[in-house]
């Protein structure tokens, strides 16, 4: 006879014993021949040592996939367990879709072919360029991406960074510490966060800066290791501002740089520094680049409608320009000609 406890702080309870027990349930009927009690956010397990050892290993499994995921169906419980006779919810299937388990359950997902890109890039490279219009989810995707990396242990730490540049709009002065200036250009990436992240886990790691939020401007002297970084809006960064950033990297970090080409915020005598990035850097090994498209627009329906038509005006004003600069070499070429 031997006994051992485990126990269950990195998750929660409720969600490992299931409502009114009913996972523990499931667990005590894989194992009959086991004393199982379950006190507080502990379980302790009696009975012969292979049947003992056998059980142990099955519940880390149990809490290694709450420590990443944060909830288990009963179903998959059951699964994890060994019980084959139980009905699959197509956990498994739609496995590599899910990104990460936000409060109460809630899945994020990759639901787009570009966004489902995004995440299998991530696995294979440390470098990914994610360009897209407005509501094709490259930031919420990024965070979860980063959320997922944590939560897996394999980086220590997640910054998310973005340029205070204003949206074509004049702000002037505003209130308040430091903080309460930069806060309203970084909001995006807090609302995700609040999707992702309880509430009070959320405080704990910012306040312990496993999640760290600050401007672009304040990367720079930093070495950026063990960590996923965001770079958001990167359209409106400068040339030596996107290469600052990506020079900060350190060997054991991840980064998404996203923006959106036609919403640039900077001054007309400046030249956002991710066109140039994103050419001059696509075939280095290492560096992804997934192009999302109004297909992946996962807002209102009309966004996709409003993409379109300033596509398709964009489009004609170019054409327009175009035909405007053939014109005027035309009629410098015959001007050159009269003279001759």
């Amino acid at each position: 006879m031997t006994e051992t406890i485990i126990n269950l702080e990195t998750v929660n309870p409720i969600e490992f014993f299931g409502v009114n027990n009913s996972k523990f349930e499931i667990l005590k009927r894989k194992y009959p021949l086991l004393k199982l009690l379950s006190r507080g956010s502990q379980i302790k397990i009696s009975g012969q040592p292979d049947e003992v050892n056998a059980a142990h290993t099955k519940i880390n499994q149990v809490i290694q996939f709450l420590e990443r995921n944060g909830h288990l169906s009963e179903s998959y419980f059951s699964k994890i367990l060994g019980d084959e006779e139980s009905e699959s919810t197509g956990e498994e299937a739609i496995a590599n879709d899910i990104l990460v388990f936000g409060p109460n359950g809630k899945v994020v997902r990759a639901k787009t072919a570009n966004q489902k890109m995004m995440a299998a890039a991530c696995e294979k490279n440390d470098i990914i360029f994610a360009i897209g219009p407005a509501g094709t989810g490259k930031t919420y995707t990024a965070v979860a991406l980063a959320v997922r990396a944590l939560k897996n242990k394999t980086v220590r730490k997640i910054i998310l960074t973005r340029p205070a540049v204003e949206a074509g709009e004049n702000l002037g002065f505003l209130p308040g510490d430091l903080k309460e200036k930069i806060d309203p250009y970084l909001r995006p990436l807090y609302d995700a966060l609040d999707d992702m992240i309880p509430s009070d886990k959320l405080n704990y790691y910012m306040t312990n800066r496993i999640i760290e939020i600050a401007p672009l401007a304040y990367m720079r002297g930093r070495t950026l290791d063990n960590a996923f970084i965001i770079l958001d809006e990167a359209q409106n960064t400068t040339d030596l501002q996107i290469k600052m950033f990506l020079t900060r990297i350190g060997p054991s970090a991840k980064a998404v740089i996203t923006g959106d080409m036609s919403q640039v915020d900077l001054p007309k005598n400046q030249k956002s520094g991710l066109i140039k990035a994103s050419r001059i850097l696509r075939n280095i090994d290492g560096i992804s680049y997934i192009q999302l498209d109004e297909a992946d627009v996962v807002r209102h329906r009309l966004v996709k409608q409003i993409i379109r038509a300033y596509d398709s005006a964009q489009e004609q004003e170019d054409a327009q320009e175009e035909q405007k600069k053939a014109e005027r070499r035309k009629n410098y070429n015959d001007q050159q000609e009269g003279k001759q």
